[in-house]
């Protein structure tokens, strides 16, 4: 697809693409009026509980429910045994390096014999109230008998390790590789510089500010389940809740309101709504259930977590021959709320980022271990293959005494090399990277550093810059409704099966409906959280969805006019190839004659007896095919002042220059930005689980796990240099989750770029104030040594 975009056409009116309009649903939730899961109540509800493993692996000889059975208000105790006849949580199939399928442990909603890691649910006590449901939890006994645990990855790998699954020998899920391996090894055999870093990309909590909550029901009459819950897509969730319940789709009905935050962790289906439609089937009522937030740690999926030896292979002029990437990923217990493609696929696409790298050799072995399931978040293998690359860029250039700009205009991919085949098998559309760079250098004023640097010094602090010179592949855009609908009350209703989880969809999604029907802004409404109403949707995830139902849209918008042109050529009394449309307006060729797109659709509501070649309406349900991905990228720099005297850092300035293509609403594409680069901000600097070695979640609550307060983030420059994409009608290119791929390596690079002082060439994330004084203090006694 090669799309024209008309620069003109998207900058007329208040509420045409490309102005920065705020979000239609703020007014509702600053007054309190939003409706997240847990505003909802149902009649004559019950309450559910559940009961977690206390111990990260472990033999079940049995679970003692009687007392919990007998106490006030509790109606029923779900165990395994109590959900015969549902089938297994869902695991994602793949292929190991040899073509063989990697395997696909059974998981139960509730765990059957053993137990494989803290706050996996073993029962679920339903209840009156929540407090006697909670009181009835304590009541439940688990007679457990205990199990070596292991936590990390590469613990898992080792020989001896103690087994999770029998049915992954070593614990290993996927053993991948990608990349030509004698190609790559002949090019690291000729370089004449090798840089190599050992990475840990830390484990995350995803902390949206909603925990997960759902209510389950069941309507006897129609045989049906109804689930309500906070997710990131109905279309999905219902294909994953009836392939559980083994129920044909159309028996299960997904309803999801307001949603406070997501990063991917929503995405999947989860033990406790299976149980909560199981437990409303047996009791005839529904059951809510809401996560707390210290369960919430134990329970949610959590991000990130492998550990990579990464190298870059230069030749003497400094140009790169290859990149490889060989190392583990750590998936947790089970497969259902986890994926396997961050540390293996996504790392294959994005590791090469703006630069000419002839060859990639990405090996990762995905493990299974005692913890809580890794999932994707914000990015998912994204940041990583991003970070990884400007890391070591940034180390070869101190290494072999080239300065870090000049190295990367060398290997930049230039925008007469576009359409460009990477060696991950992505074909970049479009992209002027050195272009963006000098931009950013100007933004931030690098030449002025010096001077910055020097005012850091008098003050007793040492000061550091950093590049994060980013490129991420977005995920495909796949099946997608645009629907359309004109309703009776005179609004337009837009329904897509992506899904706002903070995004503020409804008024770009609004906007690309004004600019191409002439719809007036305030009558446009969305639909999203009613799998009833769809007929395909991919969900949001994976930076698409102004691709996905932008796209959608646009095709529909386009089949509108094709029906209002046959029924204003009706109404009008002319031939249909005299009609032309133009700014929401019907009109005869060549004559002041026409019909308002609006009046037109109230038209055909009241009238009857149309010919048959005269739609009644001008509603479409529309199932959009998709897209290619798209490639965002852009650059950040950071400069960092460090306390050696405490470890404390300071992010003192930070300024990004971003291509995000068409920029469709530019205010919320910067909003989206500023989300990404404080995530970012928070894995580099602080976040981090931590597991004692019997598999105990040490960091269980924000007393132990520390998330980014406004006091730690700078003000944060956001500039723009848009190349319209090829490759999608709208040149958009995904934005949701850039802010991390860049804000990652810039942290760090600038991290490094100070500690540099004292000899230090590399630290790992978080680097909290007691790491960098800790690497201060070995720094200076090796020094002095």
């Amino acid at each position: 697809m090669n799309v024209a975009i008309d620069p003109n056409r998207l900058t007329s009116g208040k509420f045409a693409v490309g102005q920065p309009v705020s979000r239609k649903e703020d007014p509702v939730l600053l007054r309190g009026e939003g409706r997240y899961t847990d505003d909802l109540n149902c009649p004559g509800q019950l309450y559910g509980v559940m009961v977690r493993s206390r111990i990260a692996h472990g033999t079940i000889n049995g679970i003692d429910a009687d007392a919990a059975r007998e106490m006030p208000g509790v109606r029923a105790v779900f165990l395994a045994a109590d959900l015969d006849g549902i089938g297994n949580m869902p695991a994602a199939a793949g292929k190991n390096r040899d073509g063989s399928p990697t395997p696909r442990p059974p998981q139960r909603p509730l765990a059957v014999d053993r137990v494989r890691y803290v706050g996996e649910p073993i029962a679920m006590v339903v209840a009156e109230t929540v407090q006697q449901a909670r009181d009835a939890a304590e009541m439940v006994y688990a007679d457990i008998d205990l199990l070596p645990a292991v936590t990390t990855a590469a613990e898992a790998a080792a020989p001896g390790a103690p087994a999770l699954h029998e049915s992954a020998p070593g614990n290993v899920c996927m053993d991948f590789h990608y990349g030509p391996t004698e190609d790559v090894d002949a090019a690291f055999a000729r370089a004449a510089h090798v840089t190599r870093l050992a990475m840990r990309n830390n484990r995350i909590v995803v902390c949206p500010m909603e925990p997960r909550s759902a209510i389950g029901e069941f309507d006897t009459e129609q045989d049906r389940f109804v689930l309500r819950l906070g997710c990131q897509g109905v279309f999905g969730q219902r294909a994953l809740i009836s392939g559980i319940l083994g129920v044909p789709k159309e028996k299960v009905q997904v309803l999801t309101g307001n949603v406070g935050g997501s990063f991917g962790m929503k995405a999947s289906a989860y033990p406790e709504y299976i149980c909560l439609l199981h437990a409303a089937r047996v009791l005839g009522q529904p059951v809510k259930w809401r996560d707390d937030r210290s369960e919430s740690f134990m329970s949610d999926s959590h991000g990130r977590d492998h550990e990579m030896v990464a190298e870059l292979a230069l030749d003497e002029a400094g140009r790169f021959l290859a990149v490889r990437v060989t190392g583990y990923g750590n998936l947790g217990a089970w497969l259902s709320n986890a994926t396997t493609i961050p540390p293996t696929l996504n790392t294959v696409k994005n590791i090469i980022g703006v630069y000419r790298t002839p060859l990639v050799q990405v090996t990762t072995k995905c493990l299974f271990t005692n913890t809580t399931p890794v999932g994707a978040y914000r990015g998912a293998g994204r940041p990583e293959g991003n970070y990884y690359m400007e890391r070591l860029v940034d180390t070869a250039a101190r290494e072999m005494g080239i300065d870090q700009i000049e190295l990367r205009r060398r290997n930049h991919i230039q925008p007469e090399q576009m359409p460009y085949k990477a060696p991950s098998g992505m074909a970049y559309d479009c992209g002027e990277f050195p272009i963006i760079l000098e931009k950013a250098l100007s933004a931030a004023d690098w030449n002025g550093y010096p001077a910055r640097q020097a005012d850091s010094r008098r003050r007793g602090l040492v000061r550091g810059r950093g590049i994060g010179h980013y490129l991420e592949v977005t995920a495909d855009a796949g099946a997608e409704m645009g629907g359309i609908r004109f309703e009776d009350d005179g609004s337009v209703t837009i329904i897509t099966g992506t899904l706002d989880y903070g995004q503020g969809h409804a008024s770009p999604f609004a906007q690309v409906l004004c600019d191409r029907l002439g719809v007036p802004f305030e009558k446009i409404k969305l639909l999203q959280g009613n799998s009833d109403e769809m007929l395909a949707g991919g969900g949001t995830g994976g930076s698409r969805s102004m691709m996905q139902s932008g796209g959608a849209i646009v095709e529909a918008s386009d089949l509108v006019i094709e029906r209002g042109k046959r029924a204003a050529a009706h109404v009008l009394e002319a031939a249909v190839v005299d009609i032309e449309f133009s700014a929401g307006r019907f009109s005869i060729a060549g004559t002041d004659r026409g019909i308002g797109i609006m009046d037109l659709a109230l038209r055909l509501k009241e009238v009857t007896g149309l010919p048959e070649d005269v739609p009644d309406s001008l509603d479409v349900s529309h199932v959009f095919k998709g897209v290619p991905s798209a490639f965002p990228n852009g650059c950040h720099v950071a400069e960092v002042e460090i306390d050696p005297e405490t470890g404390v850092v300071d992010i003192v300035r930070y300024t990004t220059v971003n291509d995000f293509g068409v920029l469709v609403n530019p205010m919320l594409v910067a909003g989206q930005a500023h989300g990404g680069i404080v995530q970012g901000i928070g894995q580099a600097l602080m976040e981090s689980v931590v597991y004692d070695d019997s598999g105990q979640l040490v960091t269980g609550s924000y007393m132990d796990y520390a998330l980014p307060r406004a006091g730690d983030c700078p003000s944060l420059g956001f500039e723009s240099h848009p190349v319209p994409a090829r490759t999608n009608p709208l040149g958009v290119k995904g934005c949701g989750e850039a802010g991390c791929a860049g804000s990652l390596p810039a942290v760090m690079n600038a991290l490094v770029d100070a500690l540099s002082t004292f000899g230090i060439t590399h630290i790992d994330m978080p680097a909290t104030p007691h790491r960098i004084w800790q690497a201060i203090q070995d720094a200076q006694r090796n020094a002095a040594s």
